[in-house]
């Protein structure tokens, strides 16, 4: 898999670009002593101006999409061949960190760049896409920019609104694009041979086996639920421990035996409960009501359909030897997103070039891949951030990890130029 061209590229400055174009990218923010950049606002245009004009540099032609992504392109070896486009998101959190999404975009910038300055043309174009909004931190929606591309934005998100009572429609006519228009955003299976991600791991597992990289093998689905156990209120000096219905003695029961049943079934899976309520909520009256939410995730469909409903049914168990009553409804749900094998075999064979092995490990957190996956392969590169740290200021990367990254994201690019049997479009 090694490529001679290799040799030539030098890491370092180029890391060290990257690190300093994401803390030119960190003053771009809505406020002065923190980092938050959403989707179609001042920050967010002046970002993709920025980011457009490095794309430039690097030899791209650039654009600005119909749902707010900034785009660029590096022709192949011959005309209209389909692209391997290489991207994360420039939105964030409020009081985010500097890397997250932002690393991914910088980074690829800087193979293209290596590319055009070796005046090297592949098989295929790459191109980069700089997605608007991934975190859904302004109007509550995610992926926005991501289903630009895919063609599967619902009719219905034109009129979410934001904390000001603006609609999506309002704010793209505000940015200067057409509502009516987003359709021209989305891409045809044939235009797009694969999608690859670059992205901090947001998770402590690479720190821990003292590994600067690692590929990505799934992206957990999740379910999410309002649980409520249900008991008798009752005096907290006059009814026996013996005689009571307490609603909060079963979920704690219960959420200790969640902790447990997740570890013992393994598989990657993980469960959290999140939120917590206590009726009536008095230091002397014995609780009658408990609501709270369980979040469980996992890479693999069946094992957390299997988990969730152990946990359900471990839930029912303890009602009933409690004389409690227990109910749950689920109001989120995501399915698993797989990585590409045949990309994953070509993250492996380029972590393990620059590192010597190939941590394989899934993602927690959701990505623009979950959508771009709908219609063709994706693959994902984790890097290491300081103590699984992400969504914050501390969040922290090393320019020696981006330098190896950017080794690793290099070596899989060029391998298409030598791979013919990668599958195109799904």
């Amino acid at each position: 898999m090694s490529s001679p061209w290799l040799s030539h590229f030098t890491a370092q400055s180029a890391a060290e670009r990257v690190m300093w174009r994401c803390d030119t990218l960190a003053e771009i923010s809505e406020d002065s002593d923190q980092l938050t950049r959403v989707y179609l606002s001042p920050q967010h245009l002046r970002a993709n101006t920025c980011v457009g004009e490095w794309m430039r540099e690097a030899g791209m032609q650039v654009w600005q999409d119909a749902v707010g992504n900034i785009c660029g392109r590096y022709e192949g070896n011959l005309p209209d061949v389909p692209a391997v486009v290489l991207g994360s998101h420039l939105d964030t959190v409020r009081n985010a960190g500097r890397y997250d999404g932002m690393l991914g975009v910088l980074a690829s910038i800087e193979v293209v760049r290596f590319l055009h300055q070796q005046q090297i043309r592949l098989p295929v174009a790459l191109e980069i896409v700089g997605f608007g909004d991934e975190e859904g931190t302004r109007f509550g929606i995610t992926l926005l920019g991501s289903r630009g591309l895919t063609g599967t934005w619902p009719e219905s998100w034109l009129s979410c609104q934001d904390a000001q009572g603006i609609s999506v429609s309002q704010a793209l006519t505000q940015a200067g694009l057409c509502p009516e228009g987003i359709g021209r955003a989305a891409r045809t299976p044939q235009s797009i041979a694969a999608y690859l991600e670059m992205h901090i791991e947001q998770g402590p597992c690479l720190e821990h086996d003292d590994a600067a990289l690692g590929v990505v093998t799934a992206i957990n689905g999740a379910r999410r639920l309002n649980c409520v156990f249900q008991g008798t209120a009752g005096h907290a000096g006059t009814v026996p421990m013996t005689q009571r219905q307490d609603a909060l003695a079963a979920a704690a029961q219960w959420m200790v035996a969640v902790e447990q049943l997740t570890q013992e079934q393994g598989a990657g899976l993980v469960a959290t409960i999140g939120t917590l309520q206590c009726a009536p909520g008095a230091a002397n009256v014995i609780p009658g009501e408990v609501r709270l939410t369980l979040d469980v995730r996992g890479p693999e469909e069946q094992a957390l359909t299997t988990l969730l409903a152990n946990l359900l049914s471990h839930g029912e168990q303890i009602v009933q030897a409690r004389g409690c009553r227990f109910a749950a409804e689920e109001y989120y749900r995501i399915a698993p997103t797989r990585c590409d094998d045949g990309l994953q075999r070509l993250l492996r064979e380029a972590v393990t070039q620059v590192q010597g092995r190939a941590p394989a490990l899934p993602s927690g957190a959701g990505h623009d891949a979950i959508a771009i996956a709908e219609r063709w392969p994706v693959g994902m590169l984790f890097v290491r951030c300081k103590g699984g740290i992400s969504h914050h200021p501390d969040e922290s990367i090393t320019t020696a990890d981006v330098g190896q990254a950017l080794r690793a994201w290099l070596a899989v690019v060029l391998n298409f130029g030598e791979n013919s049997d990668l599958r195109v479009g799904v």
